[in-house]
């Protein structure tokens, strides 16, 4: 008879949640029509900063703003909340078909529209280089379309939701 265990530290499983995320609002830009290069250009700033609070739990959600450059106004957004929990099974996941699934039902966005990427953070939250306090634009008008549960493991865990009118 032989007996194993397996254990995923929570820094394992930051970093995995960090990759999975970032990876999520790569596709999502991309789907929905608009070029993520710069996104992409700035990947290991993003990296940083996701991973930092997700660490130290400061971190509540991820927003991507795409909106109309000539009047600023939003045209749709997208957020991925953290799930903090106090347990979990170990498993780590993620549910990229969802997303893809939400990105149909929503379409495309005009490709003059331009993104931007925000971070909610709890009060407290560290500095992290290239990050500071930012507005968010007005979401009067919209509504909330929950794909659910996109990324998870080991008690952490992200849920993604898209808003149009």
């Amino acid at each position: 008879m032989s007996t194993s265990t397996f254990v995923i530290s929570y820094a394992y499983t930051v970093t995995y949640i960090t990759d999975k995320m970032l990876f999520l609002l790569k596709e999502i830009i991309r789907d929905i029509g608009l070029d993520p290069a710069k996104f992409a250009n700035d990947w290991a700033t993003y990296e940083n900063a996701v991973r930092t609070w997700l660490a130290s739990r400061h971190m509540e959600r991820i927003r991507l703003e795409v909106y109309d450059p000539p009047n600023n106004a939003l045209v749709t957004f997208w957020d991925i909340d953290v799930v903090y929990a106090t347990v979990g099974d170990g498993s780590l996941w993620v549910d990229a078909a969802a997303v893809r699934y939400a990105i149909i039902k929503q379409g495309h966005t005009p490709s003059s529209c331009r993104y931007d990427i925000k971070v909610i953070n709890k009060p407290g939250w560290e500095a992290v280089p290239g990050w500071g306090s930012c507005e968010l634009r007005s979401t009067e008008g919209f509504k909330r379309y929950a794909v659910g549960s996109a990324v998870g493991g080991n008690g952490l865990s992200a849920e993604v939701a898209y808003w149009s009118r």
